[in-house]
């Protein structure tokens, strides 16, 4: 996209701002204001008459705060991120990222499509996570349009990109509605047979503040069964019933009474980072998952096309990252609910085909639906 465009939208993006010339987060669209790789980034503010804001950058297709009401009307940014490009740009996360080629790990970085192994990078416990490690979450995306309310990005990944076969389109329109959801769809193409699963990485805070754990919080899951992975965090083909496990939250539980059960899957997985198989696979409808702060009221159901969702309860935040007005991200401060295909698909050939091939268009939908329970 020509610079000149670029610019006109970032001032789109400032003059949704304050006065201050701040978001209602408290950001300021200047210092996520660079160039790198021919690009060029800002931030973009999209908000609702009901008052919510939700801002967004084009690096890494970030979500980068979330302003929601509480049961007392107060504001709550309720995701973790940072405040500048700069620690996007060099501290290694996933805050709020759109993931891609493909979501969670593929097994020793090998996929075979068409008779044809290919080899990606391994950047985690011996496999390819999250795309490797110059995913989509640390790529530019050209901004095709955006408005008060929604933004369309764009990204081209070569073929070879990260070791992935085909020349591969996709788009990422995020649109925030007037009943304070955020509506993602994804949509891509390719010229060769490739493997796709995209997703959005949040960390949702729903209590608003860094310093709050999540083990009161609430959480149910729509899913009889779950795939279980091995010490190195690869699912190990296997799908198994929650039944009379501490994965069991089919009726609404507290995470604290759960994780830190005496249970060899949560020993695996450092707690809860796992793929749960939904019941209703498919049905943009059905609520996947909802999570609910009792503390602040401020609730979020989630609902897909895809048939998993990974839930990660920020068992690998240790408090040395400083994110969002210098609050440090310790232990268990964020729920990640992100929606996929299962882990390793496409080396678990009984599981729901993560193949694209020419001719088709792969095309997922996720919606982050805000309320407030009173």
């Amino acid at each position: 996209m020509k610079k000149s465009i670029l610019a006109a939208l970032a001032a789109m993006a400032l003059v949704s701002c304050g006065e201050s010339g701040l978001t209602l987060s408290g950001l300021d669209p200047k210092d996520f204001e660079t160039e790198a790789d021919g690009k060029a980034t800002g931030l973009y503010v999209l908000k609702n008459n009901a008052g919510m804001e939700v801002c967004v950058t084009n690096f890494g297709g970030r979500i980068v705060s979330v302003m929601v009401p509480d049961r007392n009307g107060e504001m709550k940014d309720v995701v973790l991120g940072f405040d500048n490009i700069a620690d996007y740009m060099n501290i290694e996360s996933d805050f709020g990222a759109t993931i891609g080629r493909y979501a969670n790990r593929i097994c020793k970085g090998k996929i075979t499509v068409d008779g044809v192994e290919y080899q990606l990078p391994v950047n985690n416990f011996g496999h390819c996570l999250h795309g490797g490690p110059k995913g989509f979450q640390y790529r530019i995306f050209d901004v095709d349009s955006v408005s008060t309310n929604s933004i369309v990005l764009s990204y081209f990944s070569a073929d070879g990109e990260e070791g992935f076969p085909g020349n591969f389109e996709c788009t990422v329109a995020m649109t925030l509605t007037e009943d304070n959801a955020i509506d993602i769809r994804y949509r891509a193409t390719t010229d060769k047979a490739t493997v796709v699963n995209m997703t959005n990485h949040s960390y949702f805070n729903l209590a608003g503040d860094p310093a709050t754990d999540n083990s009161d919080w609430i959480l149910t899951v729509d899913a009889d069964s779950f795939t279980p992975v091995d010490s190195t965090f690869m699912t190990t083909g296997e799908i198994l019933p929650v039944e009379g496990t501490p994965m069991d939250f089919r009726s609404p539980a507290r995470i604290g009474d759960h994780i830190n059960a005496d249970y060899e899957q949560l020993k695996n997985g450092n707690g809860i980072d796992h793929n749960w198989v939904l019941n209703h696979a498919g049905d943009i409808t059905a609520p996947a998952a909802t999570l609910v702060c009792p503390e602040t009221g401020i609730r979020l159901d989630v609902f897909t096309t895809e048939p998993g969702i990974q839930v990660y309860c920020g068992n690998f935040l240790d408090g040395t990252i400083t994110g969002k007005h210098g609050q440090a991200y310790g232990f268990r401060t964020a729920v990640c609910l992100e929606t996929q295909k299962y882990p390793d698909t496409p080396n678990k050939k009984d599981w729901p085909s993560a193949e694209l091939r020419p001719g088709e268009t792969y095309c997922s939908h996720c919606i982050f639906k805000f309320s407030v329970e009173e």
